[in-house]
């Protein structure tokens, strides 16, 4: 055993007892166990005698030195096990000399705990029987094992260590798709794979992966699989797996690498399962100090890809008694099918992430390359040591090696010290001779070509990719927990209780003067019919006012002198008296007589008129009529704030949304509709008190968490637009808008990695969202119904902000990411169709804005036929219909998450916030300056009363592809929801535009029956009663179009034109 420093700890390894063994010879066989770490045999146990029932004690100690200094290291027990293998000793023949002893099996310690905090722990092991072992036969369910105890006195991490210290794990599964020169005939070869990692001080850490096997195919890997250690010569096959270590795979679009796409599966599937490919599965772990990690996270800020090379080197056995040692010029020579795959790293600085796994292309090594990609001046397999001081200015790698990887005899491993000693720079080693130039940051004089390295060439044209996955065991960088960001919204907006009702309150002491009134006028019509009933029932309707009269002071005697009238009163006072706590709120004495007058005589009027209330409710007036009110619902009182919004008459709109909240203060719906319109009229603090006070009723809910981020960037408030945004992608991580709206704010804080982090998984959802759709859409063979999680809902139960209707909102936790309701324009309906996210769950309807009612009436100018050249025509806004769609609905995804972003903006008129999110959209690969593109540029300026602007914009829509069938679908989903004249006339004008004149007349007509008002449906019908050649229809419809003052002088145009080319239509000729 190996000398070790007197600063080093002893670590101790004890093997207790063996269970269910088994030797050769007899059933008490005669073992002992050798323990070994880091190829150093640690020392053999004592002989002892397995019992019959196949236990033996063995109380076996051996231990070896833990030097941080130099020696056994940290990392070393990351990834080295101790071996413990069981020999069993034979009995002496005859004239034999020494004993005679076979390897029964051999068990794996994973030292792992160690580096987790722990001072000692106990596991059973079990014992992996070598080839031909009789261990191998025990019947099924029954295990050898041996149960061990490691122990240290102390920890071997520092607190401060285990906080900031970290676990680095990387997993080579296959390289798949290899080259078809690669036989698995002919000379041996090493298969190695390697990359470096940031360790202690300015060294880095080579992993490599090696003895990767060749396979022809034919199947697909099992999965799960077990994951072994990246140890050669271990005796028992079993031990060469981690214990409790898995590769278990996953889908291709939850990978982060590449290869991840669609239309990368079929490709995949058949690589995977067909074509050649390398199996390693090798992990590999890393011990990383605080120092380290630090390295680490500056390492992959710097140069977001690490190349991970590849490379196959022939296997050689060195001849007996020579020493396996090769010249330098031998070995480049012996390095061929060079390659390397560039791992994007930066994921792991995203929050909370702490592994990635995935496909990497692999590509021919050439040096400019690499360099240009990773900032990486040397080959881990091929070059030496380099300046570190010069790596270290340009964040490139470090390397620890004086001597290329594969100049060491394959089959031999060397002791810690000869690498240790062969790892360390010396000053004559600074020199690398594959490299032309290391005195500056340009690595290469020449530029090589792809000639240069013709077998890494064939990686390309094979589509060779390794799977590799790399783990850490705590993220980077922490991700705030959902608690954590709850409480952080709780401080910032408290909820708000729903309002309590007081039992005692002054509704109470009303109603229990009304029962008060009732209970008395009872008994009164009792003592009135015990003394009058006889004769008013014998008069019947014949008595005077004289008996009636005479019959009510005879009632008044008998009431004061049985004493009764003075109880009906103290029956009543109690009730009096607590209308006056209650109602009036006197609980003191009054300050002067004066003062005690008025106010009784208010209390006598005031208990008058309520006993006149309690006894019509007891006894109802047949003769009076009651008297009709006109409720108005909470939805019409929104729709009239619509209507004024319309007519720009916000005052009167503002009294509306006022009188919503009044009403229903605890309903978040009202809140958030007059927040969007708070926004329209650029009052930025009482929108955000509103959308505050809607999440103070629900905290769950997204809509309002994303709107107060939003109002919180706008009023540049940023951390707490962080919280809000965060909280919304934690409560919803599937939300799309969410993600684009955080990506955006850390845009603004210049986070280029997080921003890429909130956007890529935006990007990803969508993607996930599509395919379900698509899905979805393919099961669906009936009529439209809502899909939701536990069954169907109503289309019309759904308000636009994701609420029920009917239901009280106070605790509703939306649970659909759809962007509010709010006043929006026509614009907003095709923005809806115009990238393809038509959704049939589309809810109710909401008016939008216009400057003249009169010109609200042409929903289809602007989009459908020829831009107007008048500005007039610019300037309306259509009050049609905006139909919201259901996450959860059959729909078409939109193209980019941009855009989807840009329409939640849009229906909350957070016009401010809008353009930062279009210049993405235009920058977008998947988008770029399409119609709705434009269509929202000409939005944003019609609300600026920018008529012009917007005018050009819709002129630069009008020329994009932008098809009429998505209008027309888009009309007859409005159609079949909720009908109206101008949804109709939407639909004909779509259909007329596509020379479908049956069923343009068909939506016309309908249009005409809900109002024969319009003159654009005249002058549409004049159209097609034109084009269909019939005159006296076209004629009748040109003159209501007429005498109904068409404004729109374009359309007029178009139809004079019509009626000079078909010569008919036009009385007046």
């Amino acid at each position: 055993m190996e000398q070790v420093s007197s600063t080093g700890r002893p670590v101790q390894i004890t093997v207790t007892d063996g269970y269910d063994l088994k030797g050769f010879k007899g059933d008490t066989p005669v073992t002992f166990i050798r323990a070994e770490f880091n190829q150093v045999i640690l020392g053999d146990s004592a002989k002892v005698t397995v019992s019959p029932e196949g236990t033996a004690k063995y109380n076996f100690t051996s231990s070896f030195e833990y030097s941080p200094e130099g020696g056994i290291t940290l990392d070393d027990l990351a990834h080295k096990p101790v071996f413990l293998t069981m020999t069993e000793v034979l009995p002496k023949e005859k004239k034999q000399k020494d004993e005679k002893t076979l390897i029964l099996g051999q068990a794996v310690v994973d030292l792992l705990p160690l580096l987790e905090g722990e001072s000692s722990f106990e596991t059973m092991v079990p014992l992996h029987p070598v080839p031909g072992s009789p261990l191998e036969p025990l019947r099924s369910g029954v295990k050898c094992s041996l149960e061990v105890k490691v122990f240290v006195a102390e920890p071997l991490l520092t607190t401060a260590q285990i906080l900031g210290g970290n676990l680095l794990k990387v997993t080579l599964e296959a390289a798949y798709s290899v080259p078809e020169s690669f036989v698995p005939v002919g000379p041996m070869q090493n298969y190695m794979v390697g990359l470096q990692v940031p360790s202690a001080g300015e060294k880095d850490y080579p992993i490599l992966f090696k003895n990767g096997t060749l396979k022809l195919g034919g199947e697909r890997e099992p999965v799960p699989r077990p994951k072994k250690w990246p140890i050669a010569n271990i005796l028992a096959p079993g031990a060469n797996y981690i214990p409790d270590s898995f590769i278990v795979g996953g889908p291709y679009e939850e990978e982060e690498g590449e290869l991840n796409r669609p239309e990368d599966k079929e490709f995949r599937n058949q690589a995977e399962s067909i074509k050649k490919r390398i199996i390693w599965d090798l992990e590999s772990r890393c011990y990383l100090d605080p120092p380290a990690v630090v390295s680490l996270q500056k390492r992959i800020a710097d140069c977001r890809f690490w190349p991970v090379e590849i490379t196959r080197v022939p296997l050689t056995t060195a001849p007996k008694g020579k020493a396996a040692k090769f010249d330098k010029a031998d070995d480049e020579g012996q390095l061929s099918f060079h390659g390397v795959a560039y791992v994007n790293m930066v994921p792991l600085l995203y929050p909370g992430v702490k592994r990635i796994r995935g496909a990497f292309h692999v590509y021919p090594y050439l040096d400019s390359t690499v360099y240009e990609k990773t900032k990486c001046l040397f080959s881990l397999f091929r070059d030496t040591g380099h300046l570190l001081t010069q790596n270290n200015k340009i964040g490139g790698f470090n390397s620890p090696l004086s001597k290329p990887i594969v100049s060491k005899n394959l089959k031999e491993e060397k002791t810690v010290k000869e690498k240790e000693l062969e790892g360390r720079l010396r000053p004559g080693d600074l020199q690398a001779p594959s490299i032309k130039s290391q005195s500056s940051d340009t690595p290469l004089e020449v530029e090589p070509s792809p000639s240069h390295n013709p077998e890494g060439q064939q990686y390309i044209e094979a589509g060779t990719y390794i799977v590799l996955e790399i783990q850490l065991d705590r993220a980077l960088v922490p991700k705030r927990m959902p608690e954590e960001l709850a409480k952080r919204v709780k401080e910032m907006i408290p909820p708000r209780p729903p309002l309590t009702r007081r039992t005692g309150g002054a509704q109470k002491a009303m109603s229990d003067y009304h029962m008060q009134i009732k209970n008395i006028s009872r008994a009164i019509l009792d003592e009135y019919h015990r003394m009058f009933g006889k004769q008013v029932a014998k008069l019947g309707n014949n008595m005077d006012s004289e008996t009636v009269e005479e019959q009510k002071c005879l009632l008044s005697y008998e009431l004061n002198c049985s004493g009764k009238y003075f109880a009906f009163k103290e029956q009543l006072k109690h009730a009096v008296v607590k209308i006056v706590r209650e109602k009036y709120l006197k609980t003191t004495p009054f300050e002067s007589q004066e003062e005690l007058q008025t106010f009784i005589s208010e209390l006598y009027v005031f208990l008058v008129d309520q006993m006149h209330v309690a006894l019509n409710q007891t006894m109802p007036d047949d003769i009076q009529g009651a008297v009709s009110t006109i409720y108005t619902s909470s939805e019409q009182l929104r729709l009239f704030a619509f209507e004024a919004e319309v007519n720009e008459n916000f005052e009167m709109a503002a009294v509306y949304y006022e009188e919503r909240l009044v009403r229903e203060p605890q309903n978040l719906e009202h809140w958030l509709d007059y927040g969007a319109f708070c926004l329209l009229t650029e009052d930025n603090i009482k929108a955000q008190e509103c959308f505050r006070k809607a999440l103070s009723l629900n905290q769950n809910h997204i809509q309002s968490l994303l709107l107060c981020g939003v109002l919180a960037v706008l009023m540049e408030k940023y951390e707490q637009a962080e919280i809000f945004f965060e909280d919304a992608t934690c409560l919803e991580p599937t939300n799309v808008v969410a993600w684009t709206l955080l990506g955006l704010y850390y845009e603004i804080q210049n986070n280029d990695i997080r921003m890429e982090m909130a956007f890529h998984e935006g990007f990803k959802q969508l993607q996930a969202r599509t395919l379900q759709a698509q899905v979805i859409k393919q099961r669906s063979t009936g009529p439209f119904e809502y899909i939701e999680e536990g069954g169907k809902v109503d289309e019309h139960s759904l308000g636009p902000w994701g609420i029920t209707n009917g239901s009280s909102a106070t605790a509703m936790k939306a649970e659909t990411p759809a962007g509010p309701g709010a006043p929006t324009s026509i614009l907003d309906d095709f923005l809806e169709e115009s990238s393809k996210l038509l959704s049939d769950s589309q809810e109710h309807i909401l008016p939008t804005q216009s400057q003249d009612p009169t010109v609200s009436q042409k929903p289809s100018n602007i989009l459908l036929k020829e831009i107007p050249v008048e500005k007039e025509t610019s300037k309306c806004q259509d009050s049609s219909t905006f139909l919201h769609p259901s996450p959860h609905g059959v729909s078409q995804t939109p193209a980019t998450i941009f855009m989807e972003t840009i329409r939640f903006l849009m229906k909350v008129n957070a016009v401010q916030y809008v353009h930062r999110v279009l210049a993405h959209e235009l920058l977008c690969p998947q988008g770029g300056p399409s119609c709705e593109y434009y269509l929202v540029l000409a939005q944003t300026h019609l609300l600026k009363k920018d008529f012009a602007k917007a005018e050009e914009y819709l002129q630069h829509a009008a020329q994009m592809d932008y098809l009429y069938e998505k209008a027309k679908k888009t009309y007859m989903q409005a159609c079949k929801r909720s009908p109206s004249c101008l949804t109709w006339l939407g639909l004909g004008i779509a259909c007329y535009r596509l020379e479908e004149l049956t069923e343009a007349e068909d939506a016309l007509s309908e249009a005409n029956a809900l109002n024969n008002y319009n003159a654009e449906v005249w002058a549409y019908l004049a159209l097609v009663s034109l084009k269909a050649g019939r005159q006296v229809e076209a004629e009748q419809a040109y003159k209501y179009t007429m005498k109904l003052k068409l404004k729109d002088k374009a359309l007029l145009a178009e139809i004079h034109t019509v009626q000079e080319a078909v010569g008919f239509g036009n009385p007046s000729f």
